[in-house]
C-alpha cells in the first residue's frame, strides 16, 4: 500500500511516502525552493518522494494532510469571538484568517492537479494525531506514553496518550490559548527574533542569563494547576497567531517594548531568556509527571514544534521520570507529513508496526531525503569548470581528518539528505572541536549569525560517555547533556557577573568550540550501522588527533535553508569562509576555484550563495 502524507500552509511544508508501512522518502519543500520554512504545497517534495520510489501519482492509494481544516476554522471563528477584547479590528483579522483556510481545500486540489492529478478525496488526520503518530509509529518501543506539544493545532496545543503496538489513543489536551509553544514564540518575537523560525535562538541565548523574572512569570504569565495543566494569561498577548503578538502592558511588566531586531543584546534580554526557558522546562516536566502517573508507561514519545527544545529534553533525562525517551527528529510541522500517513496506514487501516521490535527506529537516521550519484557530482564539476580531486574512501577521510586538524573549515555532502532541522552528517559543516577560536570563526566567517549561538559536537557513539554527562544515545542532536567534568576548565572569579558578551571569549574546556557557557552542549552520537561515512571521517579524526569528535553544524547560512544539491553546496562553500568542500569522493580546495582571491575574503552576499 503506497500512501503519500504532507504538510502545509503553515510552516515548515513538508512530503512523505510510505510503502507497505516503510518509511521511503521524506524532505521539506524549503531544501527544493530554498524559501526558509517555505509553507507552499509541497509541489517539490512530492515530486522527490515519488521519484524516489519510481512511483507515479497514479500509484499512490491514499493522499494523507496532517491536520483537519474544518476543525481548525471552527476553532479560528470561536476564539475571533472570545478573544477580540471588543476590537472589531481583531474579529476581522481572525475572520480574515478563518475564510482563508477555505482557500486551503482549494489549493490542495490546485497542487495536485499540477502534479497531473484530478483528486476528489484527501483523508484529514487531526494535527496532534499526526504528531502523536510520528512520535510513536517509527520509535523503537512496541508501547510508550505520547506527549505532543507545539504552538497550536485546531483546538490543541498539548496532548497525551498512550501507543500500544499499532494504535494510538489520545485522552487528555491542553487547548489554545493555553499554550507553552505560543508563549515561547510571543517572547521569541519581545526579544527581537523571528516567529516560527528563531526560537532555538532563545534557547541559546538563556544560558547568558539568570532566572530574575521567573517569579513573574509564575505570578503574572502563567499558572500552574495540580493535574500538570497550565493556563495562560492572555490579557498579556493581543494576537498570538498574529503580527501584534505583545500588549503594552507586558511591555512594561518586563522593562521595556521589544527588542528591535538586529539591535544590540542587553543583559535583561538573556534574563528574560533564561526565565521563559525555566518556566518552559518545569511546565514540561510536571506534565511528564502527570503521564507517567496516569499511563504507567516506562518509555515516551514525543513530537510537536516544543521536542525541539533540546534543553527540555535534556532535562527530562535528568528528572528520570521515564527510563527512556525517544523524540522524533523532524518533531515540527514537517514531520506531521510522517505521523499522518503513519497514523491512516496503522491505525486506520490496521497494518501491523515495521518499527519497535528489535529496538531500531524506523526514521532511518533521518536520511530520508534526496542523494546524488559520483557520476552526477563529477558532470556538475566538469561543466563548470570547478577543479577537484576524486579520492577513494580511506584516502577521503584521511585527508579531510588532516585539514580539519589544521584548523580549515569543510562542508560535507555525502548520501542522503537529513529530514528535519537538524544536519547529522549528510549536509554539515565540519570542524575541530579543539579550537578555542573556532565557534567565533564559524559564526562570523561561516553562518553568518549572532555570535552567542552554540554549536554541537558530533562524536562516535563508543566515545561518547568519555566526554559527556549522558546515559543514553542522543542520535537526532536533541539532547542536551553536560560536558564531563574531567574535560573542563575551571571559570575565572567573578566570571557570572560578567555581561554576557564578556562571556563569550572565555575558555570553559578541553573542546571549547562545542562547549555553551554553561558547560552544556546539544549531542550527537553517530552509531557506524547508521552512517558508515560520517563514523569513518570521526575514525579517520581520532587516528589524527587523538579525538573522535567534530564540530557539526547545517551546511547553510543564517536566514537559508540546509543545502541540498551539489550546486547548492558549492554557492554556499564558495560565499563563505569554509576552506574545503567534500562533495562525496570529491575535494574542493577553496584556493584552487575560479574567482577566488586568496587575499580577500569574499563577502556574505545571498545573491551570490543563492
Amino acid at each position: 500500500m503506497n500512501i503519500l502524507g504532507f504538510s502545509a500552509f503553515y510552516h515548515d511544508s513538508a512530503a512523505c511516502l510510505l510503502m507497505d508501512g516503510e518509511i521511503i522518502a521524506a524532505a521539506q519543500e524549503e531544501r527544493f525552493t530554498r524559501k526558509k520554512h517555505d509553507r507552499n504545497f509541497p509541489y517539490e517534495s512530492i515530486k522527490y518522494c515519488l521519484k524516489e520510489a519510481s512511483l507515479e501519482l497514479k500509484n499512490i492509494d491514499k493522499i494523507i494532510f496532517y491536520e483537519d481544516i474544518r476543525l481548525k476554522k471552527h476553532r479560528m471563528l470561536n476564539n475571533a469571538l472570545k478573544l477580540s477584547y471588543g476590537s472589531l479590528s481583531f474579529f476581522f483579522d481572525a475572520f480574515e484568517k478563518w475564510g482563508s483556510l477555505g482557500d486551503t481545500e482549494r489549493a490542495i486540489r490546485k497542487g495536485f492537479k499540477r502534479l497531473g492529478k484530478k483528486i476528489t478525496e484527501v483523508e484529514f488526520i487531526e494535527h496532534h494525531l499526526s504528531h502523536a503518530g510520528s512520535a510513536f509509529f517509527p520509535s523503537p518501543y512496541r508501547e510508550a506514553a505520547i506527549l505532543t506539544i507545539d504552538g497550536v493545532g485546531e483546538y490543541a496545543t498539548t496532548t497525551y496518550g498512550v501507543g500500544e503496538d499499532n494504535q494510538i489513543k489520545l485522552f487528555e489536551q491542553i487547548e489554545f490559548p493555553n499554550s507553552l509553544g505560543l508563549l515561547y514564540s510571543a517572547f521569541t518575537y519581545y526579544l527581537g527574533f523571528r516567529v516560527n523560525s528563531d526560537e532555538y535562538k532563545v534557547m541559546g541565548l538563556a544560558p547568558y542569563g539568570d532566572p530574575v523574572y521567573k517569579d513573574i512569570f509564575l505570578e503574572k504569565i502563567i499558572s500552574y494547576h495540580e493535574d500538570g495543566s497550565f493556563t495562560v494569561n492572555s490579557e498579556y498577548f493581543q494576537d498570538f497567531l498574529g503580527r501584534r503578538i505583545v500588549t503594552g502592558k507586558l511591555c512594561d511588566l518586563f522593562g521595556g517594548p521589544p527588542r528591535k531586531p538586529e539591535s544590540r543584546i542587553e543583559q535583561r534580554h538573556c534574563d528574560i531568556a533564561k526565565s521563559l526557558q525555566v518556566i518552559i522546562e518545569e511546565s514540561i516536566v510536571r506534565i511528564c509527571r502527570r503521564i507517567r502517573g496516569k499511563t504507567g508507561k516506562k518509555n515516551l514519545c514525543i513530537a510537536g514544534g516544543v521536542a525541539l527544545n533540546c534543553v527540555a529534553n535534556g532535562r527530562l533525562v535528568k528528572e528520570q521520570i521515564f527510563e527512556n525517551i525517544w523524540i522524533q527528529p523532524a518533531a515540527g510541522d514537517a514531520g506531521g507529513s510522517v505521523g499522518a500517513a503513519l497514523v491512516y496506514y496503522h491505525s486506520v487501516k490496521n497494518n501491523p508496526r515495521l518499527s519497535g521490535s528489535d529496538g531500531t527506529d524506523g526514521m532511518k537516521g533521518s536520511y530520508l531525503g534526496p542523494s546524488y550519484t559520483s557520476d552526477e557530482i563529477r558532470e556538475f564539476l566538469i561543466c563548470n569548470g570547478y577543479p577537484f580531486k576524486e579520492k577513494a574512501d580511506q584516502d577521503l577521510f584521511a585527508i579531510t581528518a588532516k585539514v580539519l586538524a589544521e584548523g580549515k573549515i569543510a562542508g560535507w555532502f555525502s548520501g542522503r539528505m537529513e529530514f528535519g532541522p537538524r544536519a547529522l552528517g549528510g549536509r554539515s559543516i565540519l570542524a575541530d572541536p579543539r579550537n578555542r577560536e573556532m565557534q567565533n570563526l564559524l559564526n562570523l566567517k561561516i553562518k553568518f549569525r549572532e555570535s552567542f549561538r552554540p554549536f554541537a559536537p558530533a562524536v562516535m557513539l563508543e566515545k561518547s560517555s568519555e566526554y559527556f554527562d549522558f546515559p543514553a544515545e542522543s542520535p537526532y542532536m536533541l539532547f542536551v547533556c553536560d560536558v564531563a567534568v574531567k574535560h573542563r576548565v575551571d571559570l575565572p572569579d567573578g566570571f557570572e557577573k560578567l555581561p554576557y558578551n564578556e562571556k563569550l571569549s572565555t575558555e570553559r574546556s578541553a573542546i571549547p568550540a562545542v562547549t555553551h557557557v554553561d558547560y552544556s552542549a546539544r549531542l550527537q552520537t553517530v552509531d557506524g550501522r547508521i552512517n558508515p561515512r560520517f563514523y569513518s571521517l570521526l575514525k579517520a579524526f581520532e587516528r589524527e588527533t587523538g579525538l573522535g569528535m567534530l564540530v557539526n553544524t547545517s551546511f547553510n547560512v543564517r536566514g537559508e535553508p540546509i543545502v541540498c544539491t551539489p550546486e547548492d553546496a558549492y554557492r554556499c562553500f564558495m560565499g563563505t569562509g569554509m576552506d574545503y568542500l567534500i562533495l562525496e569522493n570529491y575535494i574542493l580546495s577553496k584556493e584552487e576555484q575560479p574567482f577566488y582571491s586568496s587575499n580577500k575574503q569574499r563577502s556574505p552576499d545571498k545573491s551570490f550563495y543563492y
